[in-house]
């Protein structure tokens, strides 16, 4: 019997941001190849490196590993454990029923909203990719960073995105200052724009956006209160403008 591909992503997403969030990401690396039961060998000749390459990562000769590599190092323990069966795979489906709590707010605009209105509803300021025109976005999504990374999973990410990819993902609480664009660098589904509130963008940080293309901004609203309020009276001005002459007071009745 196959595995569903939202449990395959699901264990791809939690093995990436455990890997990104570490202060040891060799040692991180190590365990999970350890626990998928995989050499070092083995491993190393499916991503088609040196075993030495593996080795000097799990032992910290080397620096931290780039989301590429880290892409590269998911899928090939995933594949190893599909010819085997799936038995790890398998074992860890039993284990990801509890949903996350990293989503703040979530949100469709009745209509599309510009990306400077959005930038005056959040006091935002563009910091990666100014030139890529970006319109409009159809909707926006408040995350609590350090929760997304503590238990995102791949079913969790994609219910970041709503109904639509076209849309803003703000991250609140981020402590480093590049994770969320590793996040999403990692990822397949792309947002229109990343917001970063109360954090400014490390140059990593910038660098990822402007590969991705992703316009990224700094958001300096007072606090999250403020930001998802000021996002909800954006959704409630877009609304009006939606429904225009359609609304109408009721009439007034005559004694």
């Amino acid at each position: 019997m196959s595995v569903s591909p939202s449990i395959r992503e699901v264990l791809a997403r939690r093995i990436a941001g455990e890997i990104i969030l570490s202060g040891k990401p060799g040692a991180t690396m190590r365990k999970w190849r350890e626990l998928f039961a995989v050499s070092q060998m083995s491993l190393s000749e499916r991503m088609g490196l040196s075993s030495s390459v593996i080795s000097d990562y799990e032992s910290g000769r080397r620096k931290s590993p780039g989301a590429k590599f880290i892409r590269r190092f998911v899928l090939a323990l995933l594949q190893i454990d599909e010819e085997k069966g799936s038995r790890f795979i398998r074992e860890f489906s039993k284990l990801t029923s509890s949903p996350s709590m990293a989503v703040l707010d979530l949100r469709e605009f009745p209509m599309p909203v510009r990306m400077e209105y959005l930038c005056k509803a959040i006091n935002g300021e563009v910091v990666a990719c100014k030139n890529k025109y970006v319109k409009e976005v159809s909707g926006y999504t408040v995350i609590d960073s350090k929760k997304a990374v503590e238990a995102l999973s791949g079913l969790e990410y994609v219910q970041l995105f709503g109904a639509t990819t076209e849309r803003a993902l703000v991250f609140t609480n981020v402590e480093n200052g590049a994770l969320p664009m590793m996040i999403i660098r990692v990822s397949s589904l792309k947002p229109r724009l990343v917001v970063f509130h109360q954090m400014k963008p490390d140059d990593y940080a910038i660098k990822l956006a402007e590969y991705e293309q992703i316009p990224l901004i700094y958001s300096a609203a007072p606090s999250i209160e403020q930001l998802v309020k000021s996002l909800r009276k954006l959704y409630r001005i877009a609304l009006r403008i939606k429904l225009g002459r359609r609304i109408r007071p009721p009439p007034k009745i005559s004694s």
